[in-house]
Parts: C-alpha cells; sequence; structure tokens
C-alpha cells in the first residue's frame, strides 16, 4: 500500500468520521458531493491520503477533498485535460496539471454535471495506462523463411 494511503473500508469510515466532525454545512457539502462521486461509477475506490484528505480514485487519483474554513475544495488531479462544458471548475485554473472546484456556503452541487465530469477523469486516468501498456510480444516464426 502507497505511503500514506489506507485500504477502502478503512478510508470509508474515516470519511465518514470526517464529515461527522463537520457539523456546519461543509459537512453536508462534502457528503452530497461525496454521495455523487461514488454514484458516478461503481468502481470507484476511496482513500484516506495526506494526513486527512478524502481522495477518489479508479485507475488512478480522480480528486481529493478538503474543507477549509470557508469553502469545500474538490481539486481534480487531471483537471487541466478534462473537458468541463457545464463550468464546474473556478479554482486552479493556471496550472496545468490540477483543476478544483470551490464550494461555498449556499452553492448548490450540480450532481449530474459532477457525475459526468468524474466519469471524463476516469476516462482521462483510464487512456493514461493504456498509453503505459507495454506492446504485446512478438510471436517468432519457426521457418525465417516462409
Amino acid at each position: 500500500m502507497a505511503k500514506g494511503a489506507s485500504d477502502s473500508s478503512d478510508a470509508a469510515a474515516q470519511i465518514d468520521r470526517l464529515v461527522a466532525e463537520l457539523t456546519d454545512w461543509r459537512g453536508k457539502t462534502l457528503a452530497r458531493v461525496r454521495k455523487a462521486i461514488l454514484a458516478a461509477d461503481r468502481e470507484i475506490v476511496e482513500e484516506w491520503k495526506w494526513r486527512g484528505s478524502p481522495v477518489w480514485s479508479r485507475d488512478g487519483i480522480i480528486a481529493v477533498g478538503n474543507a477549509h474554513k470557508d469553502k469545500v475544495k474538490l481539486t481534480f488531479a487531471s483537471g487541466a485535460h478534462l473537458a468541463d462544458p457545464d463550468g464546474l471548475f473556478n479554482a486552479g485554473l493556471t496550472g496545468n496539471k490540477w483543476r478544483a472546484i470551490d464550494l461555498f456556503e449556499g452553492d448548490k452541487i450540480d450532481e449530474r454535471a459532477l457525475k459526468d465530469l468524474v466519469r471524463s477523469a476516469i476516462a482521462y486516468n483510464q487512456s493514461k495506462s493504456k498509453k503505459k501498456a507495454p506492446a504485446p510480444a512478438r510471436a517468432k516464426r519457426l521457418n525465417p523463411k516462409a
């Protein structure tokens, strides 16, 4: 297991605790974001990394969720590579890899658009792993003159 990571059942319990400890709007927002992310694909894995960050992965990191004093930040690891037709990304727009969605008190979450963005991130992760896959070995001919 990677340093700082935990197994998914332990991670889910830690995320549950984090949501419960956030007794204001941030806990409710993080819970709704989490529910939408997990609903986007049944094979998404929850992880707990970097001393207290919920992470959702499938074939690589999809997003990291953090509750800050005034917002809930959902950061997509490969956000710069994703189409965002619904305009969800509103932070981290100048970087060349990560993009984020900052949610403030009273913000509405477009769950359909968020699920679409999560599915796009999964597709991107899968396209990267296909590019890294080694080419299959070529079969040697038994008769080189054939």
